[in-house]
């Protein structure tokens, strides 16, 4: 049989939830097991959310968070931009580890919290994930100049807004603070005042040493090795490697931070993560090139730990770590209103 009357076949299969055939075509399964969590809730009193779209062409949506503390504190709330984890490939705003993180960030910091979604591969390889990013902002600018949406008009300040995300969407945060701080998009009232990236999903062609061998503390991870190359496999634009700019910023063909204006930074890194070694060198090298940046390590917690375990002591703690940046970071403080 010739090559060309083949019948398509599986290129990539994660774990049933997406495979990729020859052809291209790509099957999804459901990823709600994958990402499954004890004890999902979906409401938290005082704190109320809505969808709301934001680019209507990909039919991109915004899951809004506010919270009642508005209605007692003096001015508005500082906004939390966050990006959901899954590889690129998986996960939603709406899924139970994305949605119980920013319902306790919204209800405990307090804070507006906007979880935004974006395409995934590889129906949509990088960077439009990216775009979608910096096509958000343009949608905050225009909120912020006058906008329709009532929730964000009484009690955002966007002169006090941060950018976050877990994993891929700490890599995606990442991305997105550069173009901004970068002036593309150009997003004048919006402010962004600081970064904080949630177990940052970076890669590379050369193994760090936790990925050689990763840490006993790794035990049952949410993330290993293999997901993580397979994942940039599905992400990445065909051909590329993980030293593609996108997975490693520090790549021989990745542009130079070393201009770039960026906002102060706190990196979380969880002990177990395989993917420790290169969140530590993000931290190293940024603190070379003199920028502000802060390190929080949770020893012992795996990848993810904040989303999957929301509601655990040491999601309380990273919670509380949030809340204190003020004493690290006097340009995330405002009139002692604290994000």
């Amino acid at each position: 049989m010739s090559g060309d009357n083949m019948a398509p076949h599986v290129m990539e299969d994660f774990a049933g939830i997406v495979q990729l055939f020859s052809d291209g075509t790509v099957v999804r399964g459901d990823d709600s097991a994958f990402l499954a969590v004890p004890g999902a809730v979906q409401n938290l009193p005082g704190v109320q959310w809505k969808d709301v779209v934001y680019d209507a062409t990909h039919n991109l949506t915004v899951r809004v968070y506010t919270t009642a503390t508005i209605t007692t504190n003096a001015g508005k709330l500082p906004v939390l931009v966050y990006f959901h984890g899954g590889g690129y490939c998986i996960g939603a705003p709406d899924q139970p580890p994305f949605h119980n993180f920013c319902l306790r960030a919204a209800g405990e910091l307090p804070a507006v919290v906007l979880s935004v979604q974006y395409r995934l591969a590889p129906e949509h390889r990088l960077p439009a994930a990216i775009d979608d990013g910096a096509a958000f902002f343009t949608w905050l600018r225009g909120q912020a100049t006058g906008g329709a949406d009532t929730w964000l008009a009484e009690s955002a300040d966007f002169a006090r807004t941060f950018i976050s995300g877990l994993s891929a969407g700490a890599n995606l945060a990442h991305h997105v603070t550069v173009r901004v701080a970068s002036g593309r998009p150009d997003v004048d009232p919006v402010r962004v005042a600081g970064y904080v990236l949630i177990d940052a999903f970076f890669g590379g062609v050369e193994r760090t040493a936790t990925e050689a061998n990763p840490p006993a503390s790794a035990s049952a991870p949410l993330v290993t090795v293999e997901m993580a190359d397979q994942f940039w496999r599905l992400a990445l634009p065909v051909g590329a490697t993980r030293d593609h700019p996108v997975a490693n910023p520090f790549g021989p063909e990745s542009p130079s931070l070393e201009q770039v204006a960026l906002p102060p930074a706190l990196v979380v890194v969880s002990g177990g993560d395989v993917l420790r070694d290169r969140l530590m060198d993000y931290v190293a090298r940024l603190k070379g090139m003199g920028k502000e940046i802060e390190l929080a390590e949770f020893e012992g917690e795996h990848h993810g730990f904040s989303a999957v375990q929301a509601w655990s002591t040491a999601s309380s703690e990273f919670i509380q770590v949030l809340k204190q940046r003020r004493h690290a970071h006097p340009r995330f403080e405002k009139d002692k209103q604290v994000y």
